[in-house]
């Protein structure tokens, strides 16, 4: 998606500048690339009569010619969908491989304050409560 957005955003910066050429030559009455200008513009009527004729040769093909050509791509865009999913793995594969936490084994905390914290929540907090009101009660006294 972000490929197709940019795309686009080159284009239309593309067709504002052909503008502004095209506004700038009017004012300088001057042609820029005259030779180049007249090749590309004879190419550009040889590409629209190219896609002319594409056109009918295309709708005097069978529709089921359409249908096949049209399941064709759909096979492949599968297929490469499937390739991308074996890659996908074969990349988790190898960065197993290469990391050393395959192996991770967890070890004791030397954290005295971490080592409260898991004893508070593995279910401490009862001995916590009980600690906790002896010594209010102990303070009332």
């Amino acid at each position: 998606m972000v490929f197709v957005t940019a795309i686009f955003f080159i284009s239309l910066v593309g067709i504002g500048l052909l503008f502004g050429l095209k506004y700038w030559e009017m004012r300088r009455e001057r042609i820029l690339a005259p030779s180049m200008r007249s090749e590309l513009d004879r190419r550009a009527v040889q590409l629209k009569e190219l896609m002319a004729a594409a056109r009918v040769d295309l709708a005097k093909l069978p529709p089921i010619a359409v249908r096949l050509s049209r399941l064709a791509i759909h096979e492949a865009a599968l297929g490469f969908a499937a390739l991308a999913r074996f890659a996908e793995g074969q990349a988790h594969r190898l960065a197993d491989l290469v990391s050393h936490k395959h192996r991770f084994e967890r070890r004791e905390t030397r954290s005295e304050f971490l080592k409260k914290v898991a004893e508070h929540k593995s279910g401490g907090m009862e001995s916590e409560t009980e600690e906790t009101s002896t010594e209010l009660d102990e303070s009332a006294r």
